[in-house]
């Protein structure tokens, strides 16, 4: 366990650690009570491409979550700021309910590809779209690569396998804007006036949480909920901070122990 410091703000990833689809996490309402007690800035991070960020604000709301949605962070308002920053039109494969985030940008003529966790969208003639745009000189952007994510039915394939496939085919390198990416972190920060080496992470992705949240220079905590699977602690170097049960003992140890 690293040395003890002063702690200032926490992230706290949302699918799979607070909630995992209409179901939260048991005793995370609660907790996260006890955490808005702590003198603490709290920010929420999510990779979540499958619903817009006013849709999943509803959700959480709707599992009595006491969430504002200026406190969220997610990957596709991180898309958006790249696209505006390049000023590019992109081909959109994210889900048809994320589209709301991208509202104003326009897509006519397509020079630009962004990938986020699209099912309806994964068949071939879209794929093949993507590919040849890309061939031509169109940047890949991908809002993450993540391998896999938990549903209730249990775990289904994330983005990043058909980030890679494309990555392969055209033999390019996708811009990653979400988790793990150290960008996504510290701008998941701005506005709290704090350091990463003043924050802690709480997720249930070893690596894209966790791992990325180290890299950024802050504490990881993981917890065995969502997608969690035995020994994914061992799939990072340096290893997690701590390894919680759920959010609610990751709570109870930063307030015992990181304050």
């Amino acid at each position: 366990m690293a040395a003890r410091r002063m702690l200032k703000a926490v992230l706290v990833d949302l699918s799979g650690t607070l909630h995992i689809e209409d179901s939260a996490v048991p005793g995370s309402q609660e907790a996260l009570k006890r955490l808005r007690n702590a003198p603490v800035a709290i920010r929420f991070v999510t990779n979540t491409t499958k619903e817009s960020k006013r849709d999943l604000l509803e959700r959480l709301k709707t599992l009595e979550f006491d969430i504002a949605e200026d406190e969220i962070f997610t990957s596709l308002t991180a898309a958006r700021n790249l696209l505006e920053q390049k000023q590019v039109r992109p081909l959109l494969l994210v889900d048809n309910n994320a589209l709301q985030d991208f509202r104003g940008i326009p897509t006519n003529d397509p020079n630009a590809v962004v990938v986020g966790l699209a099912p309806e969208h994964f068949n071939y003639q879209m794929m093949n779209k993507a590919f040849r745009l890309i061939l031509d000189g169109a940047p890949l952007i991908a809002i993450h690569k993540a391998r896999y994510y938990k549903r209730k039915d249990g775990l289904a394939l994330g983005p990043g396998p058909f980030v890679t496939g494309l990555e392969y085919a055209t033999d390019t390198k996708a811009t990653v804007v979400g988790k793990p990416e150290t960008t996504f972190f510290l701008e998941a920060l701005s506005g709290t006036g704090c350091k990463p080496e003043e924050t802690v992470m709480i997720g249930d992705d070893c690596r894209d949480d966790v791992g990325g949240a180290q890299n950024a220079g802050m504490l990881g905590i993981l917890v065995k909920t969502g997608k969690y699977r035995a020994a994914d602690e061992d799939k990072i170097n340096p290893a997690p901070y701590l390894i919680c049960e759920s959010f609610p003992q990751a709570v109870d140890h930063i307030l015992q122990h990181l304050l």
